[in-house]
């Protein structure tokens, strides 16, 4: 197949960046429509919830976000899966072995809206270990649809990464824009999968996530940059007051910190239960699947992200 107008055939499928997307009154626009998309009182979910913990849900969350990778998804298609089940149990209560079924149907309604290929009801059935029917998972489509009243185009922290770098010139001072969003997307995917982020607006997540990004970059301390310029910057393109900002960057940063101690307590775990379990001639896992148990342990990349 012949490809015409710049095609790439590994990014067929996707669309070129629009720089009339980027303008002020698309921003403005985000910024308005976001308050519909958040939760107002995470402590309501105790109370709604009876059986589904948070816990639960963080491990709901950890397994959809590898199934996302896994299929190579969209940036947006987990943080909306999400979005939409954050929704959903603060209208309804489910029990808890409902919760993966609750999950799936909503990164089949994310695929839907956001990728050119979305995701099959057999997929995610066979992700889910035949736990659930196909057909429980159109009831459960449907059931996530009404209680939604089928507002689904959620704003999500993704929306305004690009908005916020191209208004902050992050390039004039010899810092990788492409690095930046790489790490400000890996922010915004880890603080989906928390629920204490979820009361956060999207604006606020990707100001914070784009401010740690930057930290971690080296973007402080060239040019006179300083973290309060920033703050500054952010505050004159989104009108998010600092401390907000602050409250959020230094949640984002503990919880970066703690998902890399974790994971390295589990290498290390398994590397003492490897040499203690070892004896001679016996078979050692080829160099691929060492590597793939690894990227299960890290479903996004935390070992990038640079303090």
């Amino acid at each position: 197949m012949d490809l015409i107008c710049n095609e790439q055939a590994e990014n067929e499928n996707q669309a070129y960046d629009d720089k009339n997307l980027l303008q002020d009154r698309v921003l403005k626009r985000l910024l308005k429509d976001e308050d519909r998309y958040c939760i107002q009182y995470s402590n309501n979910f105790r109370s709604i919830q009876t059986e589904v913990t948070v816990d639960m849900r963080k491990t709901v969350a950890e397994w959809m976000m590898e199934v996302c990778e896994e299929q190579k998804c969209q940036d947006e298609v987990f943080n909306l899966a999400m979005n939409y089940m954050d929704r959903f149990l603060m209208c309804c209560r489910i029990k808890k072995n409902q919760l993966q079924l609750l999950g799936t149907a909503c990164m089949l309604i994310a695929s839907k809206l956001r990728e050119p290929r979305p995701l099959s009801g057999e997929m995610l059935v066979y992700y889910t270990d035949h736990s659930v029917t196909k057909e429980q998972l159109w009831s459960w489509e449907l059931l996530v649809l009404k209680t939604l009243k089928w507002d689904i185009s959620a704003v999500t922290p993704q929306a305004f990464l690009k908005h916020i770098l191209s208004r902050l010139a992050v390039e004039e001072v010899g810092v990788s824009l492409e690095m930046v969003i790489s790490h400000a997307k890996t922010l915004v995917t880890l603080c989906a999968r928390e629920f204490e982020f979820s009361m956060y607006h999207p604006s606020i997540i990707a100001c914070a996530s784009i401010s740690s990004a930057l930290c971690g970059v080296g973007w402080l301390g060239k040019s006179q940059n300083t973290l309060e310029t920033l703050l500054d910057h952010l505050y004159r393109i989104t009108s998010i007051e600092k401390d907000y900002i602050q409250e959020c960057l230094r949640k984002i940063d503990d919880m970066v910190r703690s998902s890399a101690r974790q994971f390295y307590q589990s290498q290390n775990k398994d590397l003492l239960e490897s040499e203690e379990t070892f004896r001679p001639n016996e078979f050692t896992p080829p160099p691929s699947k060492i590597e793939e148990h690894s990227a299960t342990l890290t479903p996004t990349d935390v070992q990038n992200v640079h303090f």
